[in-house]
């Protein structure tokens, strides 16, 4: 297959048209389309001028025993495997290719620090929110950072380019009215699938699962003796499909006794061959159609499970007239009132299924903040104002 041409050569006429200039036309190692006049009009001499220029361009993209970018990215993907889950792998190659389409397919070993810094302002530039640069520049990073491990560089070149500074998030929790109405109209809610919703959203509250470890959630996991619901993987198999946990492999979750009646009602309605406990049958029989068609994914089984999700939930919540946010929120409020109820840091964590203490942490902070308000608050009531006044008057008069 013939090579496809790094430099062209550029013809242009003269504005009174008496004569015309060979110009290179080319792109540079940002990306950014490039022109460089040759200042004659010898077209013999031009075409060699063209020819060593393309010579020292290839040369530079890539050196003897190197790979391009892409390439590079094709072959660290392939030696990781399946490490990591086939999401991680997409968002991984996606930030990637954003990073290439800006900087170019050069050799890995020429990136410099100066290529990370370019990339990530004119991602900013391109009105990219802070929070989404800085999740790809860590993904870029970990490429690099694994090259280095792989002895396939010395350096990671990009391992000092400062993430932009990402606006601390206020975590939205929701109240316990608003959990109650959520709940009440979920019962009251009719969609397509006949999903439980409303004890999808009690599961969700009491258990602090995410959505995707909620239905994949089938009846082997649930203890009714043992009194625990396990997070488990799930393996591909006549009856379930495959299906990894986000962050560890496996955790335990207490079950509350009024949540276990409810499951035992759950199970004597549904039919015995549907494994999964919030799946419902008609849903269970479609995907199981897909897998035998080979039109199933592994992400399917993390994004596919119920159709529009997003917009049955979003009905509920105008029927619960409770202000717009997501269902995982409701994980966020469950996390956060572990706290409220004295579970230490390591015990969330455990609970929660968080990979570290970073992300444990910020529900932590985000209870403190909570705790010196309400107690400034509490304060403020229990102590007159009057009082208050006569105290600040008698300082005033020391002073």
């Amino acid at each position: 297959m013939k090579a496809k041409k790094l430099v062209t050569l550029w013809e242009r006429p003269s504005c009174d048209g008496s004569g015309f200039t060979y110009y290179l036309l080319y792109t540079d190692e940002f990306g950014k389309r490039r022109q460089k006049s040759l200042g004659h009009c010898d077209k013999r001499k031009a075409e060699r001028q063209r020819a060593k220029f393309e010579r020292h361009i290839r040369m530079g993209q890539v050196e003897p025993g190197s790979l391009t970018l892409k390439e590079f990215v094709k072959d660290s993907l392939a030696r990781t495997g399946d490490q990591i889950r086939e999401s991680t792998q997409t968002e991984y190659r996606q930030a990637m290719k954003s990073f290439i389409s800006i900087v170019g397919n050069m050799d890995c070993k020429k990136v410099q620090q100066s290529h990370g810094e370019y990339y990530r302002q004119t991602c900013l530039d391109r009105g990219e929110s802070p929070a989404t640069v800085s999740k790809k520049l860590r993904e870029i990073k970990r490429f690099f950072t694994l090259a280095v491990q792989r002895k396939q560089l010395e350096e990671n070149p990009i391992l000092y380019v400062k993430p932009p500074k990402v606006p601390k998030k206020r975590i939205k929790i929701y109240t316990d009215e608003e959990i109650e109405a959520l709940i009440t109209a979920a019962s009251e809610f009719q969609c397509e699938d006949i999903l439980e919703w409303d004890l999808l959203i009690t599961l969700a509250i009491t258990t602090g699962m995410r959505k995707s470890e909620l239905l994949n959630l089938v009846w082997d996991d649930v203890d009714f003796e043992g009194m625990t619901i396990e997070v488990n993987p799930k393996e591909d198999t006549e009856d379930t499909w495959e299906w990894q946990i986000k962050d560890s492999d496996h955790r335990s979750l207490p079950l509350r006794d009024d949540v276990k009646r409810l499951l035992t009602e759950l199970k004597h309605r549904r039919p015995g061959d549907c494994p999964y406990v919030m799946v419902p049958p008609v849903r269970y029989d479609a995907i199981q159609r897909k897998r035998y068609q080979g039109k199933w994914t592994l992400s399917d089984a993390r994004n596919s499970v119920i159709n529009n999700f997003t917009r049955q939930f979003g009905e509920i919540l105008t029927l619960a007239e409770v202000d717009k946010r997501t269902f995982h929120d409701i994980r966020r409020t469950a996390i956060t009132s572990w706290f409220r109820q004295g579970l230490s840091e390591y015990d969330v964590m455990t609970l929660a299924g968080h990979a570290n203490f970073e992300t444990t942490h910020k529900f932590y902070l985000a209870i403190a903040d909570d705790l010196m308000a309400r107690a400034r608050k509490a304060v403020t009531h229990e102590v007159s104002q009057e009082l208050l006044r006569k105290s600040c008057q008698h300082r005033l008069r020391i002073a």
